[in-house]
């Protein structure tokens, strides 16, 4: 959705450090939507407890529910899922607004469901390229149809093609994304004679691999694993998900703007229940770095902390030398393009401040405060990660406006609240 219904503007204009906080990240959104559906395509009653209720969930939660799953959410806050070991063809069009791994995720389930299956997003999703994963798809049989290599699509209700005593072999390319292998990855079990699935196409280069790790992780904790795996292969023989009770870890892209907070602000953070060295998710990388800062290294390579690139980008305003971040091309087909967001940014707080070559984000650092500024205005472009980065520099005393604020709702629902904890004075327009 576009948050033209909430508050036009978020104004940040005062910071009167908080003596102690104690933040609560939420849980994860990427293990949320993945267990949310391999829960669903489990046998019996899973309990997820912890997940993260956010607009990226809520939209995987209510596709499912029109695939025929039943979701209850308990009073305590835990998703009770009852899957019956298949999904049924919808009787309406399943809408993942912009949540990119509802989107994969789903389209690739959607070969399972025994019908006609349209997805479709938002204006921003209907931009992010989905062709990849189309043509795995196509590899195994199934009529799959996006005319312009994004949503809409449709997955046929064709049945997938059973080649006599063999396992299909399907390459795919993740140039663009490693959630197309994750998708493959989760419907691989149930499919007939499993799945032989190769990298491919025009790179054998993942960003943000660490996310296939999170994709396995899960997969194990609901009793399947795959027959072989070497370096851009997985091999899966025909397998049954198992229903379980799953907790959540903490979201680690969301934990980024705390981590990066306790170096730019004044107040002691306590982060709770957050062990950085002991997940899988690829932002926790991120804290190693911020923990250089003010001297943060020339060059970061960002292609395997993706999310975090604009939080890190920020802080790199203030540090003392300049950063080029690299490797991250990809952030062009996020939600938004965020390497021309958060240069766009950082340049309307202070001309110059940002550089764009190339695929590459230079950040000249030593950007200080100006008495009696009035806040700068910065277009989130409906993106959740641009809002929530640019947000943490009226904790050095910047005031800032910064558009569509409720856009946090995408993944992070409670994160204005949290912030003032830090004693952010914080003010909404209409």
């Amino acid at each position: 959705m576009a948050y033209s219904d909430g508050p036009k503007s978020a104004v940040l204009t005062g910071y009167d450090p908080a003596s102690a906080a104690q933040i609560i990240v939420p849980g994860s959104k990427s293990i949320t939507n993945r267990v949310l559906l391999i829960a669903a395509l489990a046998k019996g009653k899973s309990v997820l407890r912890r997940p993260l209720f956010s607009e990226d969930t809520a939209a995987m939660r209510e596709c499912l529910d029109a695939l025929g799953v039943s979701i209850d959410v308990l009073e305590n806050g835990d998703v009770e899922v009852t899957g019956t070991g298949k999904l049924s063809a919808p009787t309406r069009h399943l809408f993942v607004e912009n949540a990119g791994t509802a989107a994969r995720f789903l389209t690739a389930a959607a070969g399972l469901a025994g019908g006609a299956v349209t997805l479709d997003g938002n204006s921003y999703m209907r931009k992010r390229p989905i062709l990849p994963l189309v043509r795995a798809l196509r590899g195994l049989g199934l009529a799959v149809t996006a005319t312009r290599g994004c949503m809409p699509v449709t997955v046929s209700g064709q049945k997938i093609v059973e080649r006599a005593g063999q396992r299909p072999v399907v390459q795919i390319d993740a140039g663009y994304s490693s959630q197309y292998v994750s998708a493959m990855m989760m419907i691989a079990p149930l499919l007939p004679m499993g799945l032989d699935l190769r990298l491919g196409g025009t790179t054998d280069k993942i960003d943000a691999a660490g996310y296939l790790d999170v994709t396995l992780d899960c997969m194990a904790a609901f009793g399947v694993r795959p027959a072989l795996q070497e370096p851009g292969r997985w091999v899966f023989d025909p397998q049954a998900y198992e229903p379980r009770d799953y907790t959540v870890e903490p979201d680690y892209s969301a934990a980024t703007y705390y981590w990066a907070a306790q170096h730019l602000g004044q107040t002691e953070i306590e982060i709770l229940e957050s062990n950085p060295s002991a997940t899988r998710q690829p932002d926790a990388a991120s804290e190693r770095v911020m923990r250089q800062f003010p001297s943060m290294p020339s060059e970061v390579n960002g292609s395997q902390m993706q999310d975090s690139v604009p939080t890190l980008a920020v802080l790199a305003a203030f540090n003392e030398s300049p950063v080029r971040f690299t490797g991250i091309a990809n952030l062009r087909v996020k939600e938004c393009d965020r390497i021309e967001a958060v240069a766009n940014g950082l340049n309307a707080i202070q001309p110059g401040l940002a550089v764009v070559e190339a695929d590459d984000l230079i950040v000249n650092g030593a950007l200080t405060a100006t008495d009696g500024a009035a806040p700068v205005t910065i277009d989130s472009v409906d993106d959740h990660r641009i809002a929530m980065c640019f947000s943490l520099v009226a904790l050095r005393g910047i005031p800032v406006r910064i558009t569509h604020p409720m856009c946090v709702q995408k993944t992070f629902p409670a994160y204005w609240d949290e912030l003032r904890k830090l004693g952010v004075s914080i003010e909404f327009e209409d």
